[in-house]
Order: structure tokens, then sequence, then C-alpha cells
């Protein structure tokens, strides 16, 4: 492969990655997932620290945890993050964001403002993995600080990158941190990791009317300060 043929393909990855929410059940091989973990182990990391540690979840074990989990969020119980994951105060431009990406994706669903029985179906799916073949549940040590969560930040894009190489996609889903005493007790998670998040991997149904959400992003001129003298 060319060095213009590699750069394309690496830019397509980037540009095609996607939080997709609904998967083909089709299996995904175990060899593919560790080449993706491999390639992702890549990501740099505070004194080659490499803080993450990953959980994979495949048939029966992936559907005990949905299971369970799906069935708390039916009756209501959602307990606590391990850690601060929202801001404690919303303020613009993040709260605008995020409402428009809200109701750009229940409009897609057509569930209208205040239908809380819908929306709650919807969510439920993130229990589910979105329906992916494979689920991974990520961890990381409770003693280390905010550097560290930066790069298992960097890990985790690379393997959503990576398996867009693959031709597969992803859904990273911070959904999962609310449930981390039964994910805990699923997996056996000893005390000292914190349950930061989980990630759905398969490849898209592209019958999904969610998947057909495109969030928009920021031109560069909105973000970056270029200082030339």
């Amino acid at each position: 492969m060319s060095a213009e043929t590699m750069s394309e393909a690496v830019e397509a990855a980037i540009r095609t990655r996607r939080s997709v929410r609904g998967f083909r059940p089709d299996p995904v091989p175990e060899a593919t997932v560790r080449h993706l973990l491999e390639l992702a182990a890549n990501a740099p990391s505070m004194t080659n620290t490499q803080p993450w540690r990953v959980y994979v979840l495949t048939g029966a074990a992936r559907k005990r945890l949905c299971d369970e989990i799906g069935a708390a969020h039916e009756k209501g119980e959602h307990p606590d993050f391990e850690y601060p994951y929202y801001p404690k105060s919303w303020n613009a431009p993040y709260i605008d964001r995020r409402r428009q990406i809200g109701w750009a994706l229940y409009g897609i669903l057509g569930i209208r403002k205040g239908d809380y029985a819908a929306t709650k179906v919807q969510h439920g799916k993130n229990y589910e993995f979105f329906g992916a073949p494979v689920g991974m549940i990520f961890t990381i040590d409770r003693d280390l600080q905010l550097g560290s969560w930066l790069d298992l930040g960097m890990f985790l894009e690379n393997i959503m990158v990576a398996a867009r190489g693959c031709g597969l996609d992803t859904c990273p889903q911070a959904a999962f941190g609310n449930y981390h005493a039964i994910i805990r007790r699923h997996l056996s998670i000893p005390e000292n990791e914190i349950i930061v998040c989980g990630m759905a991997l398969g490849r898209k149904d592209p019958d999904e009317p969610a998947n057909a959400l495109v969030p928009p992003r920021e031109p560069v001129e909105a973000f970056a300060t270029f200082l030339r003298e």
C-alpha cells in the first residue's frame, strides 16, 4: 500500500466513525477483537503506563450481563456513576449541542418530546449493546489521576478507528457506568478498578433508523487559534 493510499484509508476510518445504535447479530471472530485491541494498545500513555483494562463479552456471558442490567433499567434503578462523568452545571455551547443531538436522534426515531416511555425503551437499548455481538467494558485503576484517563481515551479512540479499518462499527457507552455494581459482580472486577464505560462492536445494521444520524461538527475556526507572529 502506498503512503497516499494509506493516508486515504486512515482519513476514511476517522471520518466514517460513528456512534452506531443498531448492529447486525453477525459474530465477530475473537481473533479480530484481539487484533483491534493489540492495535489500540499502541496509544500513547504517561511514561508507558498503559492504564487500560478491557473485559470482552460475547455469547452467554454478554447475555447474562445485558439481561440483569436491562431488568434493573426496566425497574427504574439508575445508580450514580463511580466518577463525575457529567459537568456540575451545563453551560453554552455544550448544553446547546447536547440538546441538538438529542432532538435530532429522537426526531429520526419518531419519539416526541415528553414521551418518557419511548425514551426509556430507546435508552434501554444501550444495555443490549444495541444488538452488537461483542460488548466491552473498560476500567482504570482507582489510584490513577486525570492524565491516565486521557491516555485511556486515546486507547478507546484507537479501537474505534481501527474497527472502521476492519469494516466494523462501534458505540462508546458511558451509560454502563450507572450499573457498575452489577458489572463488577458479573465480571469479578476488583475494587481497585473504576468501571469507566462500555463499547459495542459489530457490523452496522443499515435498516436501523438511528444510524441515519450524522452529528454536526464545528468548523476548525470555532475551536482552533492560529498564532503566526
